[in-house]
C-alpha cells in the first residue's frame, strides 16, 4: 500500500508544479498582450486584461491604460480617471515595493492630478512625484520615460516661479540632463523629444523647441499614442514658425 500511494503523491505534486508554472506562464503571456491593447489605443480593454494578471506590472499597466486613456475623455472626467490611476499605481508598490513601473505610474498620475489640485495641494504632489520618479530611477537607471518626467518637473516648476521652485527646489539645471539622458536611452521614441520641445517652450525657448519638435516628426510613430502625439508636434510646429 505504501508503494502504491508513493506514484500518486509525485503525479500530484507534478501536477501542482505544472499547474502553477502554466499560471506563472499566462501571466508573462498576458502582460505583452495588455501592452499591445494599450499600444492600439484600446486603453479599456488593456487595463482590464492587465489587472486579470493579479501582478504588480499588471496593476501598473492599468495605471498606465487609465491614465493615457484619460487623454481621450471630456475634461469634466479627466480628474476621476487619474484618482484612479493613483490608486492603481499605489495597488502595485504595495504589491512590490520594488516595482520600478509602479513608482513611475504614481508619479505620472500625481502629476496629472496636481493639475486639477489647488496650489498647496499641487505642491504637495509635486514633491511626491519627484519622490517617487527618484525611486523607479533607484530601481531602474534605464527607465527612460522617468528622466523625462524629472526634467518636465523641473521645466513646469521653475516656470512658476520664485515660490514653487523655493517650495520644490526645482532647478533650470537639471531640465536639459534629464532629457538628455532620457533620449540617449531611447533614441527613437518620439514622444521624449516631443516633451522635451514643451519643456523648452516653459522656458520661452522657442528656437530650441523647434529644433526638437522637428526631430520628433522625422520619427516613425508606431502606436495609437505615438500618432497623436506626432499631429499634436505638428501643429505646434506650425505655429512656431
Amino acid at each position: 500500500m505504501i508503494n502504491q500511494r508513493r506514484p500518486l503523491s509525485r503525479l500530484a505534486l507534478t501536477a501542482v508544479l505544472l499547474g502553477a508554472a502554466a499560471l506563472g506562464h499566462a501571466a508573462a503571456a498576458g502582460l505583452p498582450d495588455a501592452q499591445a491593447l494599450l499600444d492600439q489605443g484600446k486603453w479599456q480593454e488593456a487595463a482590464s486584461l492587465a489587472l486579470g494578471l493579479k501582478t504588480a506590472e499588471g496593476t501598473a499597466l492599468a495605471a498606465q491604460s487609465y491614465t493615457l486613456g484619460a487623454e481621450l475623455l471630456p475634461d469634466n472626467q479627466k480628474k476621476a480617471q487619474f484618482q484612479k490611476a493613483q490608486n492603481l499605481a499605489k495597488d502595485a508598490i504595495k504589491a512590490d515595493p520594488n516595482s520600478a513601473n509602479a513608482h513611475f505610474e504614481l508619479a505620472r498620475a500625481d502629476g496629472r492630478l496636481a493639475q486639477y489640485s489647488g496650489i498647496l495641494q499641487s505642491l504637495g504632489l509635486a514633491g511626491e512625484v519627484k519622490r517617487e520618479l527618484e525611486s523607479a530611477i533607484k530601481l531602474n537607471p534605464n527607465l527612460a520615460p522617468a528622466y523625462v518626467a524629472l526634467g518636465l518637473w523641473n521645466a513646469e516648476l521653475t516656470a512658476k516661479g520664485f515660490i514653487a521652485t523655493q517650495a520644490t527646489g526645482a532647478r533650470r539645471d537639471q531640465i536639459a540632463p534629464n532629457f538628455e539622458k532620457a533620449i540617449a536611452l531611447e533614441p527613437n521614441v518620439p514622444s521624449h523629444k516631443m516633451e522635451y520641445a514643451n519643456a523648452l517652450l516653459l522656458q520661452n525657448n522657442k528656437a530650441a523647441a523647434a529644433a526638437q519638435l522637428q526631430q520628433m516628426i522625422a520619427l516613425p510613430a508606431n502606436t495609437f499614442w505615438q500618432k497623436r502625439d506626432l499631429e499634436t508636434s505638428k501643429a505646434k510646429l506650425a505655429s512656431l514658425k
